[in-house]
C-alpha cells in the first residue's frame, strides 16, 4: 500500500462562505472559458453555473463541447456557444471582452502559454499600454475566512521592481474590492536586513518606501523574512518593529519559484483554499488548473464575479 506523503494535509479548506455570499449576491456574470471541449473544464464551469457565480460563454471546437457536455450530463443549451478551436479559442474571448460581451476570462483545456498569448499582448486589447498585470492568490486555510493574498506565483517569472510594484498594487486593490481598506502587506525576501549582495532585500526597500506615496491606505513593510511576515513573536524575538508582523494580508514574492512553491505548500501542506485571478486587464482572467479541487475552483469563479462587478 502507497502511504500518503507525510507532509500533505488531511482537510481541505472550502471555499469561504463570505466570499461565496458576496458573489452571489451579485449579477452572474458572462464568463468565457476558453476551449471548453473537455471534462475537467465544463465541469468548473458547471460547478460556477450552478451557484450563480457564471453565465457560461462556452468557446472551442463546438462539436466537442457538445459532446462533453452530454458526456456529464449537463444541459447546455442556454448557453452561447462559440465555435473556435485550438488557439483561436483565446483570441475570440479577448474580441467579446473587448465588445462588452463577457465579463471574465477563464481557462479551459489549453496551454498556459497560448491562453495568455492571446490575452495579454496590446494587439489583444484587453490592456491599456503601460499596464503590467499580476497573478493573486486568495488564500485561506481551514477553520479561518480571512485571505492571505500572495503575489506573483503563477504569471511573472522573474519580475523587475516596476512589475512587482504593480502586483502590489493590484493586490492591495483586489483587497478593498473585497473591503479590506486598511490593508497590510509584507515583501518576501531572505532577510530583513537590505543587503547589497541579495538584490531582491534592495528591491524590496525600494517598493517599501515607493509604496507610502503611492499605496496611502496600505502599510507596506520590506524586505521581511518569512518568519516575520508570519509571525509576531518572531519579529519580537528578532526586535524587529512592525506593524506587518504576524498580521500581513499581502505577501509579495521576489519571483515565480518562491510564490509557486508557498502556494503549493499551503494548499498541499496546510489544507487551504487558493482561488485566483489575473489583474490588469479590462476583465479579470481565471487561470483554473486541472489539479485545481471544487473549493479552489468555486473560490476563483466567487473572485472573478467580484471583480467582475467593480470593474
Amino acid at each position: 500500500m502507497t502511504l500518503p506523503f507525510p507532509f500533505l494535509a488531511t482537510e481541505t479548506a472550502p471555499c469561504p462562505a463570505g466570499l461565496l455570499a458576496k458573489a452571489q449576491s451579485l449579477p452572474a456574470p458572462k464568463v468565457a472559458l476558453v476551449n471548453a471541449g473537455s471534462v475537467n473544464p465544463l465541469q468548473g464551469i458547471r460547478e460556477a453555473a450552478d451557484l450563480g457565480l457564471a453565465d457560461p460563454v462556452l468557446i472551442g471546437d463546438a462539436d466537442k463541447i457538445n459532446d462533453t457536455a452530454k458526456q456529464i450530463g449537463w444541459d447546455i443549451s442556454p448557453y452561447r456557444i462559440e465555435h473556435a478551436p485550438h488557439a483561436a479559442a483565446a483570441s475570440r474571448a479577448a474580441e467579446l471582452a473587448r465588445a462588452g460581451e463577457v465579463d471574465s476570462i477563464m481557462k479551459g483545456q489549453i496551454h498556459t502559454s497560448t491562453f495568455l498569448k492571446g490575452l495579454l499582448p496590446s494587439a489583444a486589447g484587453l490592456r491599456e499600454k503601460g499596464t503590467r498585470c499580476g497573478h493573486i492568490f486568495h488564500i485561506t486555510r481551514p477553520g479561518s475566512e480571512r485571505p492571505l493574498f500572495l503575489t506573483d506565483a503563477a504569471l511573472n517569472v522573474d519580475p523587475d521592481v516596476d512589475t512587482r510594484k504593480a502586483c502590489l498594487s493590484h493586490a492591495v486593490r483586489l483587497a478593498e474590492i473585497l473591503g479590506d481598506t486598511q490593508v497590510k502587506a509584507g515583501i518576501l525576501a531572505p532577510t530583513e536586513d537590505p543587503i547589497p549582495s541579495i538584490p531582491n532585500t534592495m528591491e524590496a526597500a525600494e517598493i517599501a518606501e515607493w509604496a507610502k506615496d503611492a499605496l496611502p491606505n496600505a502599510t507596506v513593510q520590506g524586505p521581511m523574512a518569512l518568519d516575520l511576515i508570519f509571525s509576531a513573536a518572531a519579529a519580537k524575538a528578532k526586535n524587529y518593529a512592525s506593524d506587518v508582523a504576524g498580521d500581513a494580508d499581502i505577501m509579495l514574492t521576489p519571483n515565480i519559484t518562491s510564490g509557486n512553491a508557498l502556494f503549493k505548500l499551503m494548499v498541499l501542506g496546510m489544507g487551504c483554499c487558493a482561488g485566483g485571478l489575473v489583474m490588469g486587464l479590462k476583465v479579470p482572467v481565471l487561470l483554473t488548473s486541472r489539479s485545481q479541487q471544487a473549493p479552489a475552483r468555486i473560490c476563483s469563479a466567487a473572485l472573478g464575479a467580484i471583480v467582475a462587478a467593480a470593474s
